[in-house]
């Protein structure tokens, strides 16, 4: 069926109180819009067309990678009024949908029900039963069930108030009909606005039957206007995925404390996930996987058999099989770790290339470093990689031995086999096979009286 879609995304979104548009706050890792943006574009329409208003700079600044016909509505005055934008441009074979851009979390499945309807003697209308349907407009019914017309709430009558079936403002309808009815709108009314709802009764005026279908669930139609709302959709939005993944296998000790902000792109088989952990960006997991609570990881591939220790934060890296991480360990980006490999407590590594089982278990900053296998890095040893200029490299050979509370002062190479007493300081090469030491004679003075404070 030829489709183009329409998304109305001019509002203002006052109640925000934000200087951001509300089409651009956030659900996950995506805007409102490009939520919706995605379900326009997994229905293969032929054009997708955004009316923009309110921050129109700023909107198509940070959403012009969207590959969507832009419409300018500069003045709001209703959504009939938004739709008048591209109305000449509406082609009359077409099904047109109607979608809002503040209105994130719509099924495919409820528009792929909805979209069929759009007949050229029916249209297709949206609508939803709500347990407390007031501010909405409702669906107005005769006696045989026929929709004859949208009443506002505060144009509707006691009993008419009673009515639960209420207007989400979505709509599929075929293009002749949209532009002829545009034609028609009317303002005149308290708002002196357009209101789109009024295709209603033009339908039911012309014989056009207005057909409807309903979500699976009220919340795909939730629009946001305020931070409740958006907290709500956000909440809604994560309970999906994590539903989702439990339905794959992983396990979530609490689904409703668990984020994520971009995509999985792959999960293996076992995984257990603790409390108040943060999946960003590209994520692949692999089998038997264990994230402790509190930690947040982003665009990071992990292998299978890796266990990840409570409050870790993982940026723009690669996890070997077998490989123990934490607790309070700090991966940043451009990190690659091969297999079996220990990354200890309060141990940060950024821009590094660490070997098969090696190990840096405590307090020790890697950077811009590479580890052979089979290391042992010791407590609270520094790779010095920044002069106050440029950035220099560590080489740690196969099978090195680095003692406690060490600095390698790069550029420097420490070589296979070779061991660094505790507490060396070392600027040149360090020859494989051999110890190398870095320290001052220790010496003790007898007698010595430690200073003691004076007293006033």
């Amino acid at each position: 069926m030829p489709l183009e879609i329409v998304i109305l995304a001019a509002g203002q979104g006052t109640r925000m109180r934000s200087s951001l548009p509300k089409i651009l706050h956030k659900i996950g890792d995506r805007t409102l819009l490009e939520h919706v943006y995605a379900l326009a574009t997994r229905l293969c329409p032929d054009k997708i067309t955004v009316i923009y208003g309110h921050g129109g700079e700023t909107v198509l600044k940070s959403l012009e990678h969207l590959k969507v016909i832009w419409v300018e509505q500069k003045e709001q005055l209703g959504t009939g009024h938004a739709v008048m934008q591209v109305a000449d441009d509406i082609d009359e074979a077409r099904t047109v949908l109607i979608l809002y851009g503040d209105v994130p979390l719509l099924g495919d499945e409820t528009v792929e029900k909805l979209i069929p309807l759009a007949e050229a003697d029916q249209m297709g209308l949206l609508t939803v039963d709500l347990a407390d349907p007031y501010g909405y407009g409702r669906i107005v019914r005769d006696s045989s069930g026929r929709v004859v017309r949208i009443v506002e709430e505060k144009d509707a009558t006691p009993e008419e108030r009673k009515i639960s079936e209420v207007n989400t403002g979505i709509l599929a309808i075929k293009g002749r009909h949209l532009k002829t009815w545009l034609s028609r709108l009317e303002n005149n009314n308290a708002q002196r606005e357009y209101y789109l709802t009024d295709v209603i009764a033009m339908a039911v005026a012309d014989d056009v039957r207005v057909e409807t279908v309903q979500p699976h669930d009220p919340d795909e139609v939730l629009g946001v206007n305020n931070r409740e709302q958006l907290a709500h959709l956000e909440r809604v939005f994560q309970r999906r995925v994590a539903e989702d993944l439990m339905r794959n296998g992983v396990t979530l000790r609490d689904p409703s404390r668990f984020d994520v902000r971009g995509e999985i792109e792959s999960i293996g088989r076992d995984v257990e996930i603790d409390i108040n952990v943060i999946l960003e960006g590209r994520i692949k997991l692999g089998d038997n996987v264990r994230i402790g609570a509190n930690c947040v990881i982003k665009d990071s591939q992990i292998a299978n058999d890796v266990e990840i220790l409570p409050n870790c934060v993982i940026e723009d890296a690669a996890i070997g099989q077998g490989c123990r991480i934490g607790p309070f360990a700090r991966i940043r980006p451009e990190t690659r770790i091969e297999d079996h490999v220990h990354i200890g407590n309060f141990v940060e590594v950024k821009k590094s290339a660490i070997a098969s089982r090696s190990k840096v278990n405590h307090l020790s900053y890697i950077g811009d470093t590479i580890i052979g296998r089979d290391v042992n890095v010791g407590a609270g040893t520094i790779t010095c990689n920044y002069d106050g200029a440029n950035k220099h490299q560590t080489v740690i050979e196969d099978g090195a031995f680095i003692g406690s509370d060490t600095q390698l002062v790069a550029p420097v190479r420490v070589g296979k086999n070779a061991t660094i007493g505790a507490g060396a300081t070392v600027t040149k090469d360090a020859p494989e096979n051999a110890l190398t030491l870095s320290r001052a004679n220790q010496v003790t003075i007898e007698g010595w009286q430690r200073p003691t404070k004076k007293r006033s």
